[in-house]
């Protein structure tokens, strides 16, 4: 299956932009959109491929004082919620899965958690939440930002293009088996899951002055980590010394980052939801979609680009 709105069953179109959703969407949409929130309450917002699990990482040491040994006991995905995980463990995915693991009653139990709507999930977590999301701002409660803190992070949508067509090909919850000219023509054309990329970009970047919000971009996180560090620190109320700040930034160099256990989600091709050979965290840099570009495909990225940042004073720092 190639996850396009022809897909039918699988997809909705939702809102007036049109956002691009799995279909199990609905169930938990108004679940979502009044979910209760809490004065600690950390949000990070991303479009797919954009550095999420590195900066949740970053944020939740940050916010925890640096509490490595937590982090190295518990995985990630114990420590913050995904509020989307739900929509992904679709239903013909689940069922697949259980019948693969019909004799392992503690597979099973995992599976049916992973179908929890993500609104009761959150109800159910304990205190300070670190929520992560692919949602765009509009479809998260509207006092979001009076009430918590947003941390949001936008890469450039050429290297998020290349992550997301890897990912689709290892993910079972994609199943997308063409090429990348193919599935760049998919995702410029805001046929693959959470697009339209620009508007959901453009939505935290209008909200970027509200002092609740932090809006970072992805290469920003690579050109200059330390210094990156620091301001997630001041706007989380936090302050760390440097060589403090130098010592995280050795735990988030992409080679610890990526060998990091707590981090991977190596549960996920346990249970046969990833390809074995397939790299959730897969290279970790800036400009890589130079290798999957042909002259054409750049030439039309340049002009996408072009028309979509129009009317608007938003720029990556990979395109300055």
């Amino acid at each position: 299956m190639v996850f396009i709105i022809g897909a039918g069953k699988f997809s909705i179109q939702v809102g007036p932009k049109k956002y691009l959703l799995m279909r199990d969407y609905e169930h938990d949409a108004e679940n979502i959109y009044n979910m209760p929130l809490r004065h600690d309450d950390i949000f990070l917002v991303t479009f797919p491929r954009s550095g999420t699990t590195w900066t949740l990482e970053l944020v939740w040491l940050l916010a925890s004082n640096l509490d490595y040994s937590t982090a190295a006991k518990s995985p990630l995905s114990a420590r913050s919620i995904f509020l989307d995980l739900p929509l992904i463990a679709h239903d013909n995915l689940m069922e697949s899965l259980k019948k693969k693991h019909a004799d392992n009653p503690e597979y099973l139990k995992t599976l049916q958690a992973m179908r929890t709507p993500g609104s009761e999930q959150a109800s159910k977590m304990a205190s300070p939440r670190f929520i992560r999301t692919h949602l765009p701002l509009s479809f998260l409660p509207p006092t979001l930002l009076d009430s918590t803190k947003v941390v949001y992070v936008a890469r450039d949508p050429r290297d998020v293009a290349v992550s997301y067509y890897h990912l689709s090909r290892d993910f079972q919850s994609f199943i997308f088996n063409g090429d990348f000219k193919t599935y760049w023509s998919l995702f410029i054309r805001d046929l693959v899951y959470w697009s339209p990329f620009f508007e959901h970009v453009k939505e935290a970047w209008q909200m970027r002055h509200h002092p609740n919000m932090l809006f970072l971009f992805y290469e920003e996180l690579l050109q200059d980590l330390p210094a990156t560090l620091q301001r997630v620190a001041t706007f989380l109320g936090k302050e760390y010394r440097a060589d403090q700040i130098e010592e995280l930034s050795t735990h988030l160099k992409f080679e610890n980052f990526k060998n990091n256990p707590s981090v991977g989600i190596y549960d996920m091709k346990e249970y046969g939801m990833m390809a074995s050979k397939g790299e959730f965290v897969r290279k970790g840099k800036s400009g890589g979609w130079r290798d999957y570009f042909d002259e054409d495909m750049t030439r039309e990225a340049q002009l996408w680009i072009d028309n979509n940042l129009q009317n608007t004073d938003m720029r990556f720092p990979s395109m300055q």
